[in-house]
């Protein structure tokens, strides 16, 4: 029988970065959800379709074939045969993904695919909705946050790095209004499952959430 763990929270929580770090350290296949979601938004956008018209949204993703394949130890996300990992990141994909998810057909044929890979494999999950939808028999179910201001300063942070002009306020006011959005869509909003541990990062390092997660992990095996 395969093992699931759920990682579910809001955006710029690090739930990919954890989710990551500890599927390597217990060898489980890491399927990450959003850059699925992502992959779709880009395809729409590729494809001009409006992003407030549901049915063209639901109609469209019928032609998305989106893959997941490991090479070389790292993730690579298909969007029809092509590697799509250096477009995933951007805030325009990041903000198209938070309206297209709301289509329950786009859902609908994501989830499919996702429930599929963890029926074969011991999987970690992060997303919106992994504890309360995709995987509701997952083992083990953690809700990873932090405070608005705290992932505004880690976002704002990382574009600087890259050395790009970042807006900490537009940055916090982005992150709150995704939050909003992500938690009061109709279609599996953002929340934490009745079963999950609730794990807030705002006054942890990287290393202290990733070992907090992995006792959660071998604590329910």
């Amino acid at each position: 029988m395969s093992y699931n763990v759920a990682i579910d929270g809001p955006a710029g929580a690090g739930k990919s970065t954890i989710a990551r770090a500890v599927a390597k350290k217990l060898n489980y296949v890491y399927v990450d959800t959003g850059a699925m979601y992502r992959a779709m938004a880009l395809y729409m956008i590729r494809e001009n379709v409006n992003l407030d018209d549901d049915a063209a949204i639901a109609a469209k993703c019928e032609s998305a074939d989106i893959k997941i394949a490991y090479e070389n130890g790292e993730q690579v996300v298909y969007l029809n045969g092509e590697n799509v990992n250096a477009f995933l990141r951007t805030e325009e994909v990041g903000n198209a993904a938070s309206k297209t998810s709301k289509v329950p057909r786009l859902r609908e044929k994501l989830v499919e695919l996702q429930q599929k890979m963890a029926e074969e494999t011991n999987v970690l999950m992060d997303g919106r909705d992994i504890g309360t939808v995709v995987l509701p028999k997952a083992q083990t179910k953690i809700y990873l946050t932090a405070s608005s201001a705290v992932r505004a300063k880690r976002r704002y942070d990382e574009l600087v790095a890259k050395g790009e002009i970042a807006d900490i306020d537009e940055i916090k006011k982005d992150i709150e209004e995704r939050d909003y959005n992500d938690m009061h869509r109709d279609v599996s909003p953002l929340k934490q499952a009745e079963d999950a541990v609730l794990v807030d990062t705002s006054d942890m390092s990287i290393d202290e959430v990733i070992e907090k997660v992995i006792s959660l992990c071998r604590a329910n095996k």
